[in-house]
Protein backbone atom coordinates (compact mmCIF):
# COMPACT_ATOMS: atom_id res chain seq x y z
CA UNK A 1 0.00 0.00 0.00
CA UNK A 2 1.30 3.42 -0.86
CA UNK A 3 1.56 6.29 1.45
CA UNK A 4 -1.03 8.99 0.36
CA UNK A 5 1.60 11.74 1.36
CA UNK A 6 4.23 10.12 -0.32
CA UNK A 7 5.26 12.74 -3.06
CA UNK A 8 7.27 11.47 -5.79
CA UNK A 9 7.60 13.28 -8.83
CA UNK A 10 6.66 11.90 -11.81
CA UNK A 11 6.15 13.40 -15.60
CA UNK A 12 2.92 12.71 -17.91
CA UNK A 13 3.68 10.38 -21.23
CA UNK A 14 2.44 12.28 -23.86
CA UNK A 15 -1.09 11.48 -24.72
CA UNK A 16 -1.28 11.90 -20.91
CA UNK A 17 -0.32 15.61 -20.97
CA UNK A 18 -2.43 15.67 -24.29
CA UNK A 19 -5.40 14.70 -22.18
CA UNK A 20 -4.72 17.59 -19.03
CA UNK A 21 -4.20 19.78 -21.81
CA UNK A 22 -7.67 19.34 -22.98
CA UNK A 23 -9.25 19.44 -19.25
CA UNK A 24 -7.21 21.99 -17.05
CA UNK A 25 -5.15 24.60 -17.19
CA UNK A 26 -0.98 24.01 -16.96
CA UNK A 27 1.45 26.27 -14.71
CA UNK A 28 4.06 27.33 -17.03
CA UNK A 29 6.78 30.72 -16.42
CA UNK A 30 7.77 32.72 -18.68
CA UNK A 31 11.22 34.60 -18.64
CA UNK A 32 12.27 37.47 -20.57
CA UNK A 33 16.54 37.49 -19.71
CA UNK A 34 18.14 40.35 -20.04
CA UNK A 35 21.68 42.37 -19.37
CA UNK A 36 22.18 45.20 -17.29
CA UNK A 37 24.53 47.96 -16.65
CA UNK A 38 26.33 48.59 -13.60
CA UNK A 39 23.19 50.94 -12.14
CA UNK A 40 20.93 47.61 -13.27
CA UNK A 41 19.75 49.40 -16.09
CA UNK A 42 18.13 47.16 -18.98
CA UNK A 43 20.45 47.29 -22.22
CA UNK A 44 19.27 44.09 -24.23
CA UNK A 45 16.92 42.28 -24.24
CA UNK A 46 17.31 38.13 -25.18
CA UNK A 47 15.14 36.70 -27.46
CA UNK A 48 14.82 33.34 -28.81
CA UNK A 49 14.74 31.70 -31.99
CA UNK A 50 12.63 28.45 -32.25
CA UNK A 51 10.47 26.16 -33.56
CA UNK A 52 6.62 26.23 -32.80
CA UNK A 53 4.28 23.25 -32.51
CA UNK A 54 2.64 24.08 -35.53
CA UNK A 55 6.17 23.69 -37.40
CA UNK A 56 6.77 27.18 -37.90
CA UNK A 57 9.54 29.45 -36.61
CA UNK A 58 9.43 32.51 -34.52
CA UNK A 59 11.14 34.75 -31.76
CA UNK A 60 10.28 33.87 -28.16
CA UNK A 61 10.81 34.85 -24.69
CA UNK A 62 11.98 31.36 -22.26
CA UNK A 63 8.54 29.50 -21.51
CA UNK A 64 8.19 25.93 -19.88
CA UNK A 65 6.10 24.04 -17.66
CA UNK A 66 6.21 23.94 -13.87
CA UNK A 67 6.55 20.71 -12.33
CA UNK A 68 4.82 18.78 -10.14
CA UNK A 69 6.39 19.35 -6.81
CA UNK A 70 8.88 22.16 -8.24
CA UNK A 71 9.51 25.61 -6.54
CA UNK A 72 8.86 28.50 -8.91
CA UNK A 73 12.07 29.47 -8.62
CA UNK A 74 13.92 26.15 -9.58
CA UNK A 75 11.38 26.02 -12.61
CA UNK A 76 12.89 29.19 -13.98
CA UNK A 77 16.18 28.69 -13.25
CA UNK A 78 15.49 25.01 -15.22
CA UNK A 79 14.44 26.89 -18.32
CA UNK A 80 16.90 29.62 -18.17
CA UNK A 81 19.47 26.78 -18.24
CA UNK A 82 18.10 24.34 -20.90
CA UNK A 83 17.34 27.35 -23.27
CA UNK A 84 20.84 29.72 -22.43
CA UNK A 85 23.12 27.12 -21.14
CA UNK A 86 24.52 26.06 -17.96
CA UNK A 87 26.86 29.20 -17.72
CA UNK A 88 24.23 32.08 -18.51
CA UNK A 89 24.61 32.69 -14.49
CA UNK A 90 20.81 33.84 -14.44
CA UNK A 91 19.62 36.25 -11.64
CA UNK A 92 16.83 34.70 -10.14
CA UNK A 93 14.62 37.12 -8.15
CA UNK A 94 14.38 36.81 -4.78
CA UNK A 95 10.94 36.86 -4.87
CA UNK A 96 8.64 34.35 -6.74
CA UNK A 97 6.13 37.12 -7.55
CA UNK A 98 5.96 37.18 -10.96
CA UNK A 99 5.39 40.76 -12.78
CA UNK A 100 2.61 39.44 -14.47
CA UNK A 101 0.55 36.84 -15.68
CA UNK A 102 -0.41 35.64 -19.01
CA UNK A 103 -3.07 33.47 -19.76
CA UNK A 104 -2.78 31.84 -22.95
CA UNK A 105 -5.91 29.92 -24.38
CA UNK A 106 -7.08 28.34 -27.34
CA UNK A 107 -8.96 30.79 -28.85
CA UNK A 108 -6.91 33.70 -29.57
CA UNK A 109 -9.85 36.17 -29.22
CA UNK A 110 -9.69 35.38 -25.91
CA UNK A 111 -6.78 36.91 -23.60
CA UNK A 112 -4.48 37.97 -26.83
CA UNK A 113 -2.06 34.99 -25.40
CA UNK A 114 -2.46 32.54 -27.84
CA UNK A 115 -1.42 28.84 -27.65
CA UNK A 116 -3.50 26.65 -29.52
CA UNK A 117 -2.49 23.04 -27.30
CA UNK A 118 -4.20 24.38 -24.35
CA UNK A 119 -5.24 26.38 -21.68
CA UNK A 120 -2.02 27.63 -20.03
CA UNK A 121 -1.05 30.18 -17.03
CA UNK A 122 1.91 31.76 -17.03
CA UNK A 123 3.96 33.51 -14.56
CA UNK A 124 6.03 35.86 -15.63
CA UNK A 125 9.38 37.16 -15.20
CA UNK A 126 12.30 39.75 -15.78
CA UNK A 127 15.76 37.94 -15.41
CA UNK A 128 18.74 39.62 -15.68
CA UNK A 129 21.61 36.83 -16.63
CA UNK A 130 25.74 37.71 -16.02
CA UNK A 131 27.28 34.90 -17.95
CA UNK A 132 27.73 33.68 -21.44
CA UNK A 133 24.66 32.45 -23.30
CA UNK A 134 24.50 29.80 -26.00
CA UNK A 135 21.34 28.26 -27.46
CA UNK A 136 20.65 24.30 -26.58
CA UNK A 137 17.89 22.08 -26.48
CA UNK A 138 15.15 23.44 -28.66
CA UNK A 139 16.65 26.93 -29.19
CA UNK A 140 18.16 27.60 -33.28
CA UNK A 141 19.13 30.95 -31.90
CA UNK A 142 19.36 33.86 -29.28
CA UNK A 143 19.47 37.48 -30.11
CA UNK A 144 20.27 40.19 -27.59
CA UNK A 145 18.28 43.66 -28.74
CA UNK A 146 18.30 47.03 -27.45
CA UNK A 147 15.01 47.74 -25.49
CA UNK A 148 14.20 49.90 -29.15
CA UNK A 149 15.18 46.97 -31.12
CA UNK A 150 13.04 44.08 -29.02
CA UNK A 151 9.57 46.21 -29.30
CA UNK A 152 10.24 47.02 -33.13
CA UNK A 153 7.78 46.66 -35.79
CA UNK A 154 10.18 43.93 -37.31
CA UNK A 155 10.61 41.85 -34.09
CA UNK A 156 7.03 42.19 -33.22
CA UNK A 157 6.24 40.66 -36.52
CA UNK A 158 8.77 37.30 -36.03
CA UNK A 159 6.88 36.31 -32.36
CA UNK A 160 3.69 34.91 -32.01
CA UNK A 161 1.25 34.20 -29.67
CA UNK A 162 1.45 37.54 -27.82
CA UNK A 163 4.73 36.76 -26.65
CA UNK A 164 5.74 40.38 -28.17
CA UNK A 165 3.23 41.72 -25.65
CA UNK A 166 4.72 40.21 -22.52
CA UNK A 167 8.12 41.78 -23.86
CA UNK A 168 6.88 45.58 -23.87
CA UNK A 169 5.42 44.35 -20.57
CA UNK A 170 8.49 43.82 -19.68
CA UNK A 171 10.11 46.77 -20.65
CA UNK A 172 7.55 48.60 -18.88
CA UNK A 173 7.68 46.65 -15.46
CA UNK A 174 11.48 48.00 -15.71
CA UNK A 175 10.88 51.39 -16.83
CA UNK A 176 12.61 50.67 -20.40
CA UNK A 177 9.84 50.83 -22.38
CA UNK A 178 10.97 53.18 -25.68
Amino acid sequence: MTDITELTPTWLNSDDLEQMRARLPIVYVDAIPVRVDESGKVNKVGLLLRGRPDGSISRAVISGRVLYGERVRDALLRHIEKDLGGMALPQIPTSPTPLTIAEYFPDPEVSGFHDPRQHAVSLVYVVPVKGDCAPSQDTLDLVWLTPTEAVSENVRAEMTGGQDRLVRLALAHVGQLP
